[in-house]
């Protein structure tokens, strides 16, 4: 049996003006890999009806956990600007891996171009 979660993807457009837009997935299959989680949030926000065309397309390019369930939250009021060596979701690993929980929820980040 497939380990399953709920994570809340925040698209962040701008850390200036505060602009994101969170999106929910349920049942996130943990065993797959954090490049391909993002191929489908890509693909899902592409054609999510009712969703803002800036956001649509905007180049994602970086996953981060910027909380666990039944973890401290951070005061930042986009995400955590703290401990990325950890929290930053690398391409090759699994979600398990990269410390999305089973059964709790992780909200991760996908940031725009630099």
């Amino acid at each position: 049996m497939t380990a399953e979660a709920v994570v809340t993807v925040r698209l962040v457009r701008s850390f200036e003006h505060r602009n994101f837009k969170p999106v929910v997935f349920h049942g996130v299959r943990l065993e797959q890999t954090v490049q391909d989680f993002m191929q489908l949030v890509k693909d899902d926000i592409a054609t999510r009806p009712g969703f803002p065309p800036p956001f649509r397309k905007y180049g994602y390019d970086t996953m981060k956990i910027i909380h666990q369930a039944h973890g401290a939250k951070t005061n930042e009021l986009v995400m955590s600007l703290d401990d990325d060596e950890t929290l930053v979701l690398h391409e090759g690993q699994t979600l398990r891996a990269a410390g999305v929980g089973k059964i709790c929820i992780a909200e991760c980040l996908l940031f725009g171009p630099k």
